[in-house]
């Protein structure tokens, strides 16, 4: 993940998470698709993952928009991945938030590039 002392101009206080550090915190970043529109990101490193969380108030973010953060947000060469777990472990507290994971210690398998083009 990028430095997030990097992200300074995005970075806003939060009522629970104050002004975060270089491990963490909240920004809001505009939409690339509606200038009008806001996104709430939540950044954390730690327990061995980089995540950010993205979120809008009345949908899911888009792929151009999860794109936009993790261009963002992370660096050039590095892989990230949405997880989808199995239905038993799935937990969901915001309808309309999508996360972004990185294992900071591990490569992320890919399958050979003929079938992700």
């Amino acid at each position: 993940m990028k430095e997030l002392k990097d992200l300074i101009q995005y970075r806003k206080y939060h009522p629970t998470l104050g002004w975060g550090d270089h491990e963490g915190g909240f920004f809001v970043v505009q939409s690339p698709l509606q200038k009008s529109q806001n996104m709430a990101v939540v950044a954390s490193i730690g327990g061995g993952w980089d995540h950010v969380s993205v979120s809008l108030g009345n949908r899911c973010p888009t792929w151009r928009e999860m794109d936009y953060i993790k261009r963002l947000f992370f660096k050039p060469d590095e892989v990230v991945i949405q997880i989808h777990p199995e239905e038993k472990n799935h937990i969901n507290l915001c309808e309309f938030c999508l996360h972004l994971w990185r294992p900071q210690k591990q490569e992320i398998p890919l399958p050979p590039e003929w079938m992700v083009a």
